[in-house]
């Protein structure tokens, strides 16, 4: 059992210039806890012969055209038996809902929701390098630092998106959100990593320019996104541009600026514009 975050893999609406998809925003990431077998006892329970170098993974669910290929992911060996992968059967200490993977799910902490296969029917283990749509050629991100690349020049080096980002995003306040000058607001906010660990979280009001440490809520499980928090009252009215950046205990931190062709493995520090009324 164990409490994790899971990520899409994008916020892909902040992306500019604007990249194709679904245009999702920081929804799609999730914390439960988790309750399931561990991968590596399945397949010990199955008999993995010697040799084995890749796991493939799929699910119930079917593409709705006939042109897109089955959705399938792979985990080298010794990942899918690292005791930390597991099929899990529970969330939050109930049964799977239909919308988060019934009857049984894979969850690969620290990695992407894409590996999280819902609906799990089929775990084959074999002594060949995988192929694969899912992992070839979609789901991929450049192999340079923060998964960099720019519209002009398309990096030449890819491979398919793996662990987190680290990130941090405000909850509260809301974009275009209004506050009173002179009274105290909470400000708030999640931060994620692999399950290094974050360690630190700055909070800038005034658009980078400064930055000043928020104060962090206890540490749920490694692999759980870490709240933070941090008062402050605006004095003057007029529009402000918060920013908010984490560092974990690896010394990983957001970047200024981020692009890629899939918007994936966002890692830009997170901004949100709001107003101060008199």
């Amino acid at each position: 059992m164990v409490a994790v975050n899971q990520c899409s893999g994008n916020s892909r609406s902040y992306y500019d210039p604007r990249v194709p998809g679904g245009q999702w925003k920081h929804g799609a990431m999730g914390n439960a806890r988790w309750t399931g077998v561990r991968l590596r006892d399945l397949l010990d329970a199955a008999g993995v012969r010697a040799g084995a170098i890749q796991v493939a993974v799929h699910g119930l669910d079917r593409p709705p055209l006939t042109s897109i290929p089955l959705f399938e992911k792979s985990l080298a060996i010794d990942h899918a038996r690292d005791g930390e992968v597991m099929v899990a059967y529970a969330m939050n200490d109930e049964p799977l809902p239909m919308l988060n993977g019934f009857p049984i799910r894979l969850i690969v902490p620290g990695w992407y929701g894409t590996y999280w296969v819902k609906a799990l029917s089929s775990v084959i283990v074999s002594d060949e390098p995988y192929v694969g749509y899912w992992m070839d050629t979609a789901y991929r991100i450049p192999t340079a630092p923060d998964a960099q690349e720019t519209p002009t020049a398309l990096a030449k080096q890819t491979e398919p998106i793996n662990r987190f980002s680290v990130r941090s995003v405000f909850v509260r306040p809301e974009p275009e959100e209004t506050l009173p000058a002179g009274r105290a607001y909470m400000v708030e906010g999640v931060a994620l990593d692999d399950g290094a660990g974050i360690r630190r979280v700055e909070i800038s009001f005034d658009d980078t320019k400064s930055w000043t440490d928020a104060h962090l809520d206890p540490v749920i499980d490694k692999y759980s996104w870490r709240r933070f928090r941090l008062p402050w009252t605006p004095s003057t009215p007029g529009g402000y541009r918060l920013a908010c950046r984490a560092k974990n205990a690896e010394g990983r931190t957001e970047t200024t600026y981020q692009w890629n062709r899939s918007g994936f493995a966002r890692n830009e520090i997170e901004k949100v514009a709001i107003n101060v009324a008199a």
